[in-house]
């Protein structure tokens, strides 16, 4: 079989040749104009708010919210080279407030000296505590920097309100495949920027796999092919086994602690709710797999379990604390196995709601009528005053009944009639429905005089 390898060592060493300095394909490749740039057409279309913005050169201050690699830091590079503005970064991880006024100061100067204005790029945006954010405020609103942001996380919870009032959210999505195909191509092409003078073959599996595995991020995919492209030499073919030797694992995007965390909890729980195994199992994977504690999905199948399914198949509810303590017993990775269990049996159990439904309507009814006297009949009467007093009088025991049931109110009169409870179509509760009615016939006929059936 011929090697993939196909310079020899005095050209491969030229062409590699590289200096302290030099630049990763990922920034070699950086687009130069807004054409260039890939992705974020619900952006960047002509007529689109931002990219009107951008030429008419009036951008004011931006967050740019969006998963790694893509294209927020690019982005703000083409907005400053687009509108002649000065582009001057600023570290959230390793800079503080002194930093920010010594550029706040440069940019007054450059200004009263009639010099161009300036962009102050923020990375990592969200990790700036609150003294940090407040210091951007003066300046931002005074017109003396025009701030752009970038951050992972949801600008909601961690840009305090008053920075955030000033500036507009642009919310960046992950690259389609076909995007980051799109700037493997070019990268593979350029012969400038890029790794045309290497004269590669890459194969249409290859690429597909680069850009599957890249998960939407551009930056990663270029790392991947840069490697690639250092394993196969010179006119080399990077095929399906190059591309995955240059690769490394691929982690989960998910954070525990952010909004990663958040929206992919909700999944699993609509998921459950909609009665669609599959999703469910694949959220719950996703959780897993980023690391997530098991406890965590386990206390929300269980809040579902009551929620959602409640009397349609009160089964559901005992299955999950039972998978819940079964795991615990186990441990992983024989623990995922109930979990999966208990993830697809409430999936596809039937769905109720009423008791949250009849939780929410009794505890209005409580807020409402706070003060509502315990009728006298169902008190409890353990002194004589107490039965002096009517305490327990009346009171009908119902298994004096052969059917355990005999009719009287235990509702107050403020509430009487009150129905908070109404049962579902489904399972279980159809059951239940059948025995409410049966007891409302009982009271009827109570009521009106006549023996019971």
């Amino acid at each position: 079989m011929p090697s993939r390898r196909q310079g020899g060592p005095a050209e491969e060493e030229s062409l590699f040749s590289t200096t302290a300095d030099a630049q990763p394909l990922a920034a070699r490749m950086r687009p130069r104009t807004l054409d260039e740039y890939v992705g974020q057409t619900h952006l960047l279309a002509p007529g689109k708010p931002l990219r009107d913005a951008v030429e008419k050169g009036t951008p004011g201050s931006i967050i740019f919210w969006g998963p790694p690699g893509s294209g927020k830091t690019t982005l703000a590079h083409l907005i400053a080279a687009s509108t002649g503005r000065v582009f001057v970064p600023f570290s959230a991880v390793t800079e503080g407030v002194p930093r920010i006024r010594e550029i706040v100061n440069e940019a007054r100067a450059r200004l009263a000296s009639g010099g161009r204005q300036t962009i102050l790029f923020i990375d990592e945006i969200h990790r700036l505590n609150k003294a940090q954010q407040d210091s951007l405020l003066p300046p931002t609103e005074q017109g003396v920097v025009t701030l752009i942001g970038a951050t992972t996380e949801n600008p909601s919870f961690e840009i305090n309100g008053a920075l955030l009032s000033r500036t507009r959210v642009f919310v960046l999505q992950p690259l389609a495949a076909e995007d980051v195909a799109l700037v493997v191509r070019r990268a593979v092409a350029d012969r400038e920027r890029g790794l045309g003078a290497l004269e590669l073959t890459v194969a249409d599996e290859a690429l597909a796999l680069i850009a599957a595995e890249a998960d939407g991020d551009a930056r990663r995919a270029l790392t991947v092919l840069e490697a690639a492209a250092a394993h196969v030499g010179v006119r080399g073919t990077i095929d399906v086994d190059a591309a995955r030797e240059a690769m490394q694992k691929r982690f989960a995007r998910y954070d525990k602690a952010g909004e990663e965390h958040f929206n992919l909890l909700s999944a699993y729980h609509k998921s459950l709710r909609g009665s669609d195994p599959q999703g469910a199992l694949y959220w719950m994977a996703r959780m897993i797999d980023g690391g997530e504690d098991p406890m965590t999905l386990f206390r929300r199948a269980i809040a579902m379990a009551a929620e959602d399914i409640g009397l349609a198949d009160p089964n559901a509810l005992q299955l999950a604390v039972a998978a819940r303590d079964a795991f615990h017993m186990l441990g992983a990775p024989e623990g995922y196995l109930p979990l999966a269990e208990m993830t697809i049996y409430l999936a596809t159990a039937p769905k109720s709601n009423s008791a949250k439904r009849a939780l929410d309507a009794a505890m209005e009814a409580a807020q409402t009528t706070p003060a509502a006297p315990v009728p006298l009949h169902i008190r409890n009467a353990p002194t004589a005053l107490m039965k002096e007093l009517g305490y327990h009088a009346g009171y009908r025991y119902a298994h004096d009944s052969p059917d355990a049931y005999l009719p009287q109110d235990y509702l107050p009169d403020e509430l009487r009639d009150a129905a908070f409870y109404t049962p579902g179509s489904f399972g279980y509760e159809k059951r239940v429905a059948e025995r409410l009615a049966w007891w409302a016939r009982k009271r009827e006929e109570s009521a009106g005089g006549s023996e019971p059936e």
